[in-house]
């Protein structure tokens, strides 16, 4: 896989998801195995041109952290410009765009989703940033700013002649949300329009086999996977299994998602700090609770922890609890045990067992987020 001067080791990639894709959680998935590219948290460019300590956390690396690309968001052109040359300076391999945020406070400025509403502007802003760094740049989009609106294909063909290297599309429009169906048909058409770059499919990939169906129904050359990672962090390395031998591994065992979760958590501890690293992570452990079988009072528990001890004592008491379900090799009864995860499309949307909805996502009217 290639984007540009980038030689990527798979055609799997992890979508910028504000607030988690920090840099504990991309060592965390790259560690794992299977992960292409990782992208950081969207920044906004005038805050990092500001040199503003946020700014600086969002794009914060090491060197096990590679290869890795930073998202900007904005629309001055020269800052966005500004901004990529400040990227490329910091060590990052890639600048990515993002035109697809629906979020109320990225598209105000003209950031995120407006951009696909003014093609000749968004083109002339990326032409500027390409032609003042050496690194590839790429840019995220969504379908359109709704069903009446679709310019995902005519944007994408300008920007190849803009000169992007790779072009990610979320298989929704700016109205949708992260509501109703992904639009494969969508992103097969952004897919067409283009006559050389990579186009990477972006929308319910929580499977292997979901990553695989995209790939196949669309003709993309690889996915990015957001809010899945955080469901299955595992999802790089199956997904790139299936891939290239056509064979899906087993899911990880409950002893191997505590291993991993537990270093996710010591991850935290060491970029914030003991007491801001377990309030970070109380919003990531119940990710993982999701596949422990029955975990109520360990997510229960995680609400209020504040401390290594804390996290410790969450899960001593977890399993000690979690006994009652086990048969006696602590296996769980198979009444209890996760069902099996099944990818998003062989879902019906009503389905209680495992829809987006277990992902989630900003609630309310697209125009509040």
């Amino acid at each position: 896989m290639r984007l540009g001067s980038l030689t990527l080791s798979s055609n799997l990639f992890l979508s910028p998801l504000a607030g988690y894709t920090n840099l504990p959680m991309r060592l965390t998935v790259r560690e794992l195995g299977g992960l292409g590219l990782a992208t950081t948290d969207l920044v906004n460019a005038r805050s990092l041109l500001e040199r503003n300590k946020g700014a600086l956390r969002l794009v914060a690396t090491s060197p096990e952290d590679r290869p890795w690309a930073i998202q900007l968001f904005g629309a001055v052109p020269e800052e966005m410009r500004d901004a990529a040359v400040m990227c490329q300076e910091l060590g990052a391999q890639a600048v990515d765009i993002n035109m697809g945020c629906p979020v109320k406070k990225v598209v105000k400025i003209g950031g995120g989703s407006a951009m696909m509403t003014e093609l000749d502007k968004t083109a002339a802003l990326v032409r500027g940033m390409v032609e003042a760094v050496k690194i590839p740049v790429t840019a995220k989009m969504r379908l359109g700013w709704d069903d009446q609106n679709l310019t995902a294909p005519d944007l994408a063909a300008a920007l190849e002649d803009a000169g992007v290297a790779a072009i990610f599309v979320h298989g929704r429009t700016r109205a949708q949300g992260f509501a109703g169906q992904v639009n494969l048909a969508g992103i097969r058409a952004v897919v067409q329009a283009v006559k050389t770059i990579p186009v990477i499919g972006n929308g319910d990939i929580t499977t292997p086999e979901a990553a695989q169906h995209m790939i196949a129904e669309t003709g993309c050359a690889g996915v990015s996977v957001g809010r899945g990672a955080f469901y299955d962090p595992w999802i790089f390395k199956r997904t790139d299994h299936l891939l290239r031998t056509g064979e899906l591994l087993p899911e990880p065992t409950v002893e191997e998602r505590v291993r991993v979760m537990r270093r996710h958590f010591e991850r935290y501890i060491e970029f914030y700090g003991e007491h801001d690293g377990a309030r970070h992570f109380r919003r990531v452990a119940p990710w993982y609770a999701r596949r422990f079988g029955p975990s109520k009072p360990f997510k229960h528990a995680i609400l209020g922890m504040s401390s290594r001890d804390d996290f410790e004592r969450a899960l001593v008491e977890f399993f000690a609890w979690r006994a009652r379900f086990c048969d006696e090799r602590g296996e769980l009864l198979p009444k209890f045990q996760p069902e099996p995860l099944v990818a998003s499309f062989m879902r019906d949307a009503d389905d209680p067992v495992f829809t987006r909805d277990a992902i989630p996502v900003p609630k309310g009217p697209v125009e509040n987020w």
